[in-house]
């Protein structure tokens, strides 16, 4: 039997399917910000472009948080992927090792995310 046509691309799909997303770094980005401008911002960690989605995340499961600045000026955006006040820094970063940047981050409660 053979398989649909779009079987490969289903199989791809699944295998970078991402339970969490990827530390992109463990420090936050600082950016100047317009107020009144939108901006989305990278929630998987896969951007090439971070703290901002380039579009990387196709087939991962996660999608960019668009949000409008409140104000201009700089702001600390989030690059864990982690905090709870995205797409700004909250400080969870400070829990990540150097080690762990470029991983999926580990799934609440401490088990490690599935890769």
């Amino acid at each position: 039997m053979t398989p649909p046509p779009d079987w490969r691309l289903s199989y791809r799909r699944q295998e970078v399917s991402m339970s969490q997303p990827v530390i992109a770094d463990n420090q936050p980005a600082q950016v100047t910000l317009e107020k009144g401008k939108k901006y989305a911002f990278c929630a998987c960690g896969h951007s090439q472009t971070q703290p901002f989605c380039d579009g990387s995340h196709k087939g991962t499961g996660f999608g960019p948080k668009v949000f409008e600045a409140e104000q201009d000026g700089e702001a600390f955006l989030c690059q864990c992927k982690q905090t709870g006040n995205a797409p700004y820094c909250d400080g969870t970063h400070q829990q990540f090792s150097q080690h762990q940047v470029g991983e999926e981050a580990p799934s609440p409660g401490g088990a490690p995310g599935r890769r």
